[in-house]
């Protein structure tokens, strides 16, 4: 054993000179110093050894292992500051190259049109609340007048996670929640994200960003929702434009309309972006359904309110000429750095 532990000690040595490199020496501790080693097949040799002699054996052999393994870090110590003098010695540094130029980070364009509206309408006097992403079939579809049969419910059109929970197809969920917990007058808005399981084209995608408002008190009229619409639109566009009502069906609302506004490239003249209609689509909205109030615990014989619901990306591909509602979600920094200033 003696002898043994002696040949592998000056072999170890030898070896050690003769090492130049970082892995040069790791090679060295993994063949001298791993499970199939020649010190671990030292260890394995103590079971013939007779109980006297196996503490003294042992001992030696756990010294050499350590011998061996400061032999090995002091070696990688030092030859890696070789090694580190021979790589700056190699290198060369230009000080007169120019700086990496650094992007101060910004928010995402569907970000910033969606702090765009709500300051809009802040300023008008409603307050933001925000729900549920994930939430019941009650508070997304029955208590805003869906029939049992109405084909929004079909799972072609929404995300089911259970037989009674989803992720809500409209931020209209939120209504329904304040009407519950605040007594008119009510004038809120309820931006955040909107699922739906659609195609996704460059028109439509399974999630999308809506702001909804509603307004409810004694004596709310037609008249108020279309002045409310003006002044947004007006302000949100930075431009004095017209507005344009269509008939349409939504079971939450009682008349229900589409909001059109004149067209903001031709100024109502007809192209290619309004489709040569000189108007474009921007909003949903109507007289909130007198069954939504009662279901609010609102008496619509004394109350009655309007609503109105819009995409953002709907909003912003207008602005900002955008044809494909899909460069918004692929995070390609070409596309996103357009919106930035800096």
């Amino acid at each position: 054993m003696d002898q043994n532990i002696r040949f592998l000690r000056d072999n170890f040595s030898k070896e050690l000179q003769a090492a130049k490199t970082c892995q040069d020496l790791e090679n060295m501790r993994v063949r001298y110093l791993g499970k199939k080693g020649p010190v671990q097949e030292l260890m394995k040799e103590l079971k013939s050894a007779t109980p006297e002699m196996r503490r003294d054996l042992g001992k030696e052999i756990n010294d050499l292992k350590e011998e061996l393994t400061k032999s090995l870090e002091d070696a990688a110590k030092t030859v890696a500051d070789q090694e580190l003098e021979v790589q700056l010695a190699a290198e060369v540094l230009d000080v007169s190259l120019p700086g990496r130029r650094y992007f101060a980070g910004r928010k995402h364009p569907v970000t910033e049109t969606m702090d765009e509206i709500l300051e809009i309408l802040m300023e008008m006097g409603f307050s933001a609340q925000v729900g549920p992403d994930i939430d019941t079939d009650y508070y997304n579809f029955e208590a805003l007048n869906f029939s049992a049969d109405h084909p929004a419910r079909d799972m072609q059109d929404t995300f089911y996670i259970s037989p009674n929970v989803l992720l809500r197809t409209h931020t209209s969920n939120i209504q329904a929640r304040v009407m519950e917990q605040h007594k008119p007058p009510i004038r809120i808005i309820t931006p955040g994200k909107a699922y739906r399981n659609e195609t996704i084209t460059a028109r439509s995608h399974v999630f999308f960003h809506q702001v909804e408002g509603l307004y409810i008190d004694k004596g709310v009229t037609f008249g108020d929702l279309l002045a409310t619409l003006k002044e947004l639109f007006c302000k949100l566009f930075h431009a004095e434009i017209q507005l344009r009502c269509r008939p349409s069906y939504f079971p939450f609302v009682e008349p229900g309309m589409e909001v059109d506004i004149s067209c903001l490239n031709c100024e109502g003249h007809g192209c290619q972006l309004c489709k040569h209609s000189g108007w474009l689509e921007v909003a949903g909205a109507g007289l909130v359904h007198p069954e939504v109030l009662k279901n609010g615990d609102i008496d619509p014989e004394v109350y009655s309110g309007y609503a109105w619901g819009m995409g953002v990306e709907r909003i912003l591909m207008l602005k900002r000429g955008i044809k494909d509602i899909r460069l918004l979600t692929e995070n390609d920094m070409r596309f996103l750095r357009q919106f930035s200033d800096v």
